[in-house]
């Protein structure tokens, strides 16, 4: 199956470099960088969704609040 850049869409970036450059800049930046508090702020309601919702902890809700919090920092 072809790719973007077989059909010259060379203006958009995958998400992989994206959520990449993102990681790096947050982790360089702490708190300073515009995504982290979002982020961080997903992480807090997952784990205490995790901890109301049967068969999901806290970890895994963090993790899903977090993951989905920078999702849409990447993909409005």
């Amino acid at each position: 199956m072809p790719t973007k850049r077989a059909y010259g869409d060379e203006g958009q970036d995958d998400l992989l470099g994206d959520a990449q450059r993102e990681a790096k800049a947050m982790a360089r930046d702490g708190m300073k960088h515009p995504a982290t508090k979002p982020v961080l702020k997903g992480a807090a309601i997952g784990a205490v969704a995790g901890l109301v919702l049967p068969l999901v902890g806290p970890i895994f809700g963090a993790t899903a609040g977090a993951g989905y919090m920078f999702y849409k920092r990447l993909r409005p």
